[in-house]
């Protein structure tokens, strides 16, 4: 089967010549690849003045995703391709530290939007080490990633910041981890116990691309996040 035929695509509001053109610029990627990619999604959106855009594969059987907002169809087509093939690139060899900042200069997340809370999502968080939370959060073009350390046996994130480029917090304060393999800073602070509407007004007000937090009922840790599209994103662990 043609690379091209097999993409699953999802062009809301879009015309069909932008579904065709990020398909075409994907499957070459695909195609060019050293490595195995399969079950490619594109989905991209109109939003006034912008493009959203986002594409999500299996790279030799790790999952990975580029999301990106862009000033018009084309530079969206070109960046996603460019992102895809560097994460692919990225989890074919060993691990290295992404550059921080990052030096895009591109459309990205709003700094300000909505209070209201879109999405939900509710996984079970894996149990792993901070390093291992890093990958997982570079190869999925995350921003923050909340995962169980097993260490402390606490809800924690990673997240992209200075000076290192990736910071490691908890819901509650802990010693480092020991010989993390990762360039982390440490959060002196304990995740502020938060109800959701509390933790949505903050984030908005301190124009914050995400914020940690702990539920003051289950102490429990959780995400919220500013989407592409302006609204908020709330990862809250399942059970």
């Amino acid at each position: 089967m043609d690379v091209a035929e097999s993409i699953t695509l999802h062009p809301a509001g879009l015309p069909g010549e932008a579904a065709a053109l990020a398909r075409a610029r994907i499957a070459a990627v695909a195609q060019d690849a050293s490595a195995l990619v399969e079950a490619v999604r594109i989905r991209l959106a109109a939003a006034p003045g912008r493009v959203l855009a986002q594409v999500n594969a299996e790279v030799d059987g790790r999952r990975i995703r580029v999301q990106l907002a862009a000033r018009g169809v084309g530079e969206a087509a070109d960046r996603l391709a460019d992102g895809l093939r560097q994460r692919i690139r990225a989890v074919s060899a060993s691990w290295r530290p992404r550059p921080w900042p990052s030096g895009d200069r591109a459309v990205g997340v709003p700094a300000t939007g909505s209070e209201r809370i879109v999405r939900v999502k509710s996984p079970s968080l894996v149990w792993c080490s901070p390093d291992a939370a890093v990958r997982t959060l570079d190869a999925m073009d995350y921003n923050a990633h909340l995962f169980t350390d097993p260490a402390t046996e606490t809800d924690a994130v990673v997240h992209r910041v200075g000076p290192t480029g990736y910071r490691l917090a908890r819901t509650l304060p802990a010693a480092p981890p020991q010989r993390p393999a990762t360039p982390l800073t440490l959060s002196p602070h304990p995740a502020p116990p938060l109800t959701d509407r509390q933790a949505a007004a903050r984030l908005t007000a301190a124009e914050l691309p995400y914020l940690f937090f702990t539920d003051p009922a289950t102490r429990r840790g959780r995400l919220l996040y500013r989407r592409l599209d302006g609204d908020l994103g709330l990862v809250v662990p399942a059970g």
